[in-house]
């Protein structure tokens, strides 16, 4: 008879594993897209889908066919991904702690610095492959266009996402119109071609890392709940580790202390000794 912790342990794998599927198929697809966006998720979603098929698959048959060894591995596993889980959840707090926009004044939008933030997140985005990466990323996905056909009103009226402010005009603060004084860097960076704009400005690595931030901050309140469930999970997978083993030595209440059930390592080469004496005499 299965007990209760079993029963849930293979109905809860049977679930994931069946998600790890369209998780695995989504990968695939993005893998086949030509998009940088996309295939900036490719990697993430594949390991994550065939991490979760392989784990869900070892729960699933050690809970219902009572086979200890696979329990043992899904066990391990679950315990290095929450480990894991709260290492990037800890990681992720510590490095978005910092950063934040600067109300622009008489405006509704806000500008970002790139000095604000975390020397992780900045030498991130200073790597020229990364940011060749993200740039792509942004071109493609049409952020800018979107302010071309605001009016002067708009732009004191209407609120920018961070990276419309940071990469699709020139700082606030720009005074084209006086180019002998001192200015932000950003100012002389700005070019109005359409795939040129501040693309290569401060800011716009600034706007990059404001979004990066406002979503780490929301996966990891999610890891934060997905740790308090993976170690209830744990739990109960613990417990049908315990009734595996004493299923497989049929004694309900413990391991098998009988010793002719086990014998002990010696008895084997007691035996063979006491046959050949006996051959002999």
């Amino acid at each position: 008879m299965y007990r209760f912790s079993n029963t849930v342990i293979g109905f809860l794998n049977l679930f994931t594993l069946l998600a790890s599927i369209p998780i695995i198929g989504a990968g695939l697809w993005m893998a086949r897209s030509s998009t940088t966006c996309e295939s900036f998720l490719q990697t993430p979603l594949l390991v994550i889908g065939f991490v979760v098929l392989i784990i869900s698959l070892a729960g699933f048959i050690g809970a219902c066919f009572n086979v200890a060894w696979a329990l043992w591995v899904y066990l391990v596993v679950m315990l290095f991904l929450i480990a894991t889980l709260m290492a990037l959840t800890i990681f992720g707090f510590v490095v978005t702690s910092r950063g934040g926009g600067v109300q622009v004044p008489g405006r509704v939008y806000k500008e970002y610095h790139l000095q604000d933030y975390s020397p992780w997140l900045r030498n991130r985005v200073k790597d020229p492959n990364y940011w060749s990466t993200i740039r792509s990323c942004l071109l493609g996905s049409k952020t800018c266009p979107k302010l071309a056909l605001w009016t002067p009103l708009d732009y004191l009226e209407r609120d920018m996402t961070p990276i419309q402010s940071g990469c699709c005009k020139p700082p606030t603060s720009c005074n084209y119109n006086m180019p002998t004084m001192a200015q932000d860097p950003d100012c002389y960076r700005w070019n109005n071609a359409p795939t040129l704009l501040c693309y290569e400005c401060d800011s716009c690595k600034a706007g990059v890392l404001e979004d990066v931030r406002r979503d780490w901050h929301k996966l990891s309140v999610l890891n934060i709940v997905m740790l308090v469930v993976l170690i209830g999970i744990y739990s109960i997978g613990c417990c049908a580790f315990q009734n595996t083993r004493r299923a497989q030595t049929d004694y309900p209440y413990g391991e098998n202390q009988m010793t002719k059930v086990r014998p002990r390592w010696d008895y084997y080469w007691w035996r063979w000794w006491k046959d050949t004496r006996e051959r002999l005499w």
